[in-house]
């Protein structure tokens, strides 16, 4: 569902207590941004937020950079979610891209994949993670260039992307310099941190266009039906 607010289209997250943060949702056809650590919930944030998007009965894509498509859908299965039964249905696309191949779609403007979002008039898509992509890429200036061409052409689409990044980043650190150099309309940061003797998990909206976002650091966990912030 989908619900307007000052003439601005929201679409739900799927992240349980994450929309009443947010005014309702994300602004549809939005380029987000989702940094954290290793094992901070990145992924499974990106499942909920295309299962709720298959739950409306909208096209999906999921591009992998990192992980094998039978390893996601393992692992998803582990919180009850069968992605295989959308992919027979022709309602969720996997893609296995190498960081070359994200190069070749952004030197193609698009190319093949601008082709199946059309095609498949997909409405969401995550792609996951960007780390490896932006490893391949040797000076910072090349990576913010090559960053921003790929969020012009995911801006060209009529979908609303998640993009995930690998980013050990301290509560206390400074981030305005994040705004500057991934032009998204969001940033949301994913934090599991060590206090005392185990470690709590926090979610921060850095930034969000067009939103009266919260400005407070979230607690959340991960159950076996996904992440859910704290009240």
């Amino acid at each position: 569902m989908k619900k307007k607010k000052n003439g601005i289209e929201r679409i739900k997250s799927g992240i349980k207590g994450f929309d009443k943060l947010i005014e309702g949702g994300f602004v549809k056809g939005s380029v987000n941004l989702l940094l954290g650590g290793s094992g901070s919930g990145k992924t499974i944030f990106s499942l909920q937020f295309l299962l709720q998007g298959l739950k409306n009965n909208e096209n999906c894509a999921y591009i992998a950079l990192d992980e094998k498509k039978e390893t996601i859908l393992k692992n998803a299965k582990a919180f009850g979610w069968n992605l295989e039964e959308f992919e027979k249905k022709k309602k969720l696309f996997f893609l296995e891209y190498s960081p070359e191949g994200i190069k070749r779609t952004i030197d193609e403007g698009g190319g093949e994949l601008e082709e199946l979002i059309t095609r498949k008039k997909i409405k969401r898509i995550v792609i996951d993670s960007l780390t490896t992509f932006e490893l391949m890429l040797k000076t910072s200036l090349e990576r913010a260039e090559e960053t921003r061409a790929l969020l012009e052409i995911l801006k060209g689409w009529d979908c609303t992307a998640l993009i995930t990044l690998q980013r050990n980043i301290s509560m206390k650190e400074m981030k305005e310099d994040l705004s500057v150099e991934f032009e998204t309309d969001s940033i949301i940061i994913l934090y599991f941190i060590r206090k005392g003797l185990q470690r709590e998990r926090f979610l921060e909206i850095l930034k969000m266009k067009n939103t009266n976002h919260s400005k407070k650091l979230h607690r959340f966990e991960i159950t076996n039906e996904g992440i859910s912030i704290k009240k």
